[in-house]
């Protein structure tokens, strides 16, 4: 029996965990919720590796046991949807998972003449945020990650929107960026000449005060000289 037969899985890890079948939402135990995050992140893992992962504070024959049951449960629950190599696990590869995505969209836009659709593409990286509540050691490093690579994706899309004269995109991926982290100086200076670009002077200078302002409140620093260059005509 092939994976085909026992339906078609979509598993997402932004915003909240959830798991499909068919379009169908399944219901999964936090534990089996855990096991199936960790090879989506990780991909196919040693049982020693995972047994460690999720149960770092067990001894590594209780760990293992605790592994054997969620490896069952699972795979009574989903036939389909765990890869049983005997000491190796694994998700099927049939598996739809919005963190894969994401990720392949970020290698493509690293890449030159990326020639997607802007507004899609932000789309996806600012609703990208992974498992937000969980504080498992591996997530945590997990969600920087990812929290950095679409730091570094949302500058991308600005700079090469800028070199198009597509201003509102150039807006659109420096406030993205600048959600994620408010005082990126590069994101601040990416605004303000997207915003001088299509002749809003004022949007430009506010964007400016309101980066000054916190700078100033939270590191008690004020603006470089270049992003000061950027201004010095507003005024």
């Amino acid at each position: 029996m092939g994976n085909d037969d026992y339906g078609h899985f979509q598993l997402s890890l932004f915003q909240s965990w959830q798991l499909r079948r068919d379009a169908r939402i399944v219901h999964v135990a936090v534990r089996q919720q855990r096991l199936i995050t960790a090879l989506a992140v990780s991909g196919p893992r040693p049982r020693s590796y995972l047994a460690g992962l999720l149960w770092p504070e067990n001894s590594e024959k209780k760990a293992l046991d605790s592994l054997r049951v969620s490896v069952h449960i699972v795979t009574r629950q989903l036939p389909g949807l765990l890869i049983n190599r005997g000491a190796e696990l694994s998700l099927s590869e049939q598996v739809d998972i919005d963190l894969h995505r994401v990720r392949a969209l970020i290698r493509e836009l690293n890449q030159e003449g990326f020639e997607g659709n802007v507004a899609s593409c932000l789309h996806q990286l600012r609703d990208a945020d992974l498992l937000p509540g969980w504080y498992d050691d591996w997530i945590l490093f997990e969600q920087s990650r990812l929290r950095q690579d679409r730091l570094h994706a949302f500058l991308v899309v600005a700079r090469d929107s800028l070199a198009r004269w597509d201003y509102p995109a150039a807006v659109a991926a420096s406030e993205a960026a600048l959600e994620l982290e408010p005082l990126y100086e590069s994101a601040v200076g990416l605004l303000i000449q997207a915003e001088r670009g299509r002749g809003n002077n004022a949007s430009a200078l506010r964007s400016f005060e309101r980066y000054q302002s916190k700078l100033k409140e939270d590191m008690g620093m004020a603006p470089s000289e270049a992003l000061l260059r950027l201004v010095a005509d507003l005024w």
